[in-house]
């Protein structure tokens, strides 16, 4: 079975939630080889986060899969040679510590590159490297914030809403993935030449959120909160349905507007001016919303998703964690997979993020206990003495 395009690929994680983390396992994923560095005594705070069983953090079996892991006190003289050693022989570096710790250890990206001129060196922070912002303490809860979309989630009429989960953190990790394969592409062409990228949580959910910026630019508009309603087309919303559940439905394009409609008993609006644009249907939103959830709360929602499927319209069921691992389209395209764990067994968690024809990639392995490949990466890949290591353990540096 084909471990991904990335096979051979050498990558240093160095990160913790949860951007820089998420962006070293889609590299896993895809058959990168990728050494988790944590700290010898205090390990990952991803560790922390989130639900466990049995003393075994779930999240951690995901976020850290496919990665062999070291426990590595960089901020000690000798922890820090030792991760030169490891960076003399990787591709990529990611890291997410303030701007200027890994220079004040002794392993910022001049150091890098002196033993390793092509190593890619991904750095996440929570404002970039630059700016007046760049020593803050960022958390991707600041950057839900700042980016605008807190401002623009929730109802008209109540506080601005962050995501109860990692937003912004997880659309800079997918985002990290893509600009370090680009740098890698760079280094391909251009003979061998590492570089640094600088990644901040903010910019790629800011992109996210829209052009509001640009709005603001040439209309001096500031857009509002609109609950579930869209600025661009409607009807869209969310309908209770008659057994109590919720669905979500769209109106992008005309013609969905005008199958929905018709479905739900009111053609006649479709001969309207205002119904021919986006624009013109949102001016007219509460009067669509009654059509389409005054039909909606008559049916159940198998009623509902069945008549739209029928006629071609948009909508979908929202769903909690436990809908989602029961939908058919799910187990049949395998969004969620099942992989053995060595403490629970067979365990369900998200498949690799996309399928590729030749070369797929696959979970290997699941996330694993603190400094699991500590030994095996000191004695195999640098040809540390066992004496050395025993040492280094007793003085707090290894684990």
């Amino acid at each position: 079975m084909s471990d991904g395009p990335l096979t051979g690929l050498r990558v240093l994680d160095v990160s913790t939630i949860l951007a820089g983390p998420l962006c070293c396992q889609i590299l896993g994923d895809f058959g990168a080889d990728v050494i988790k560095i944590e700290h010898p005594t205090m390990g990952d705070s991803m560790r922390g986060h989130g639900k466990a069983k049995d003393g075994h953090p779930l999240w951690w079996k995901e976020i850290s899969r496919n990665k062999r892991l070291i426990g590595l006190n960089l901020s000690a003289p000798q922890g820090a040679a030792l991760l030169l050693r490891l960076a003399a022989r990787a591709d990529v570096l990611v890291e997410n510590f303030r701007p200027g710790t890994l220079e004040r250890w002794g392993v910022g990206p001049e150091d890098l590159h002196r033993v390793n001129p092509g190593l890619v060196i991904a750095r996440i922070t929570g404002f970039g490297q630059t700016g007046p912002y760049a020593s803050r303490a960022g958390f991707g809860t600041l950057a839900e914030a700042m980016s605008g979309f807190a401002h623009l989630t929730g109802t008209a009429d109540g506080p601005p809403t962050l995501p109860a989960f990692g937003l912004a953190d997880s659309i800079c990790g997918i985002a990290a993935s893509s600009a370090v394969m680009m740098a890698l592409w760079h280094r391909e062409r251009s003979g061998g030449r590492g570089q640094v990228v600088d990644m901040s949580l903010l910019e790629p959910i800011m992109t996210a959120v829209g052009p509001g910026p640009t709005v603001y630019d040439q209309l001096g508009v500031v857009e509002q909160r609109q609950g579930n309603r869209s600025t661009n087309n409607a009807p869209r919303n969310t309908y209770r349905t008659k057994d109590g559940t919720w669905v979500a439905v769209s109106t992008s394009a005309q013609a969905i507007a005008e199958r929905l409609l018709r479905l739900v008993g009111h053609p006649e609006v479709i001969d309207e001016p205002w119904f021919r644009t986006g624009a013109g249907r949102v001016a007219h939103a509460d009067e669509l919303d009654a059509y389409v959830g005054g039909w909606i709360g008559e049916r159940t929602r198998d009623e509902v998703t069945a008549a739209f499927a029928e006629v071609g319209a948009a909508v979908a069921p929202i769903y909690s964690a436990q809908d989602i691992v029961e939908d058919p389209h799910v187990r049949a395209t395998e969004m969620i997979t099942v992989v053995n764990d060595p403490d629970f067994g067979p365990m369900r968690m998200h498949n690799v993020m996309w399928r590729m024809s030749e070369t797929p990639g696959r979970i290997r392995f699941t996330g694993r206990d603190p400094g699991a490949d500590t030994d095996s990466l000191l004695i195999d890949e640098l040809g540390c003495d066992p004496a050395e290591i025993a040492d280094l353990k007793a003085r707090g540096v290894v684990a």
